[in-house]
């Protein structure tokens, strides 16, 4: 019988991280000003292959970026309804590093162990 992950399973064998902006972006930013934010403003390699997370001011976008092998990829999701539910970070934290479980459940809409209930 075929047997799929669970998101608890996900977040033991995912060799990825997973990295959120905590401050609002610009979604008009493209690959290049957003892999620069990840350099200087967050303080990571955007080449490193980890999935870098930013959230537009009215929480109703999020964009992904991270490098695919040969070039920069950049997944973009826009909410019809309602908001993305972000985690509270600590005043000086330019990012949080999310579990894979946290990503899947923020995608959904569901929010993570910050959602409000």
């Amino acid at each position: 019988m075929l047997r799929l992950p669970s998101l608890g399973d996900l977040d033991q064998g995912l060799r990825v991280r997973v990295y959120l902006c905590t401050s609002p972006t610009d979604m008009r930013k493209g690959f290049d000003t957003l892999a620069v934010l990840v350099r200087d403003g967050l303080g990571y390699d955007p080449l490193s292959g980890h999935l870098f997370l930013f959230v537009g001011r009215r929480r109703d976008r999020l964009k992904i970026l991270y490098w695919d092998r040969d070039g920069y990829a950049l997944w973009y999701k826009r909410l019809e309804k309602g908001t993305f539910r972000m985690p509270a970070a600590k005043a000086d934290a330019t990012s949080i590093q999310l579990k894979a479980s946290e990503l899947a459940r923020l995608l959904e809409g569901r929010g993570g162990r910050w959602a409000r209930r």
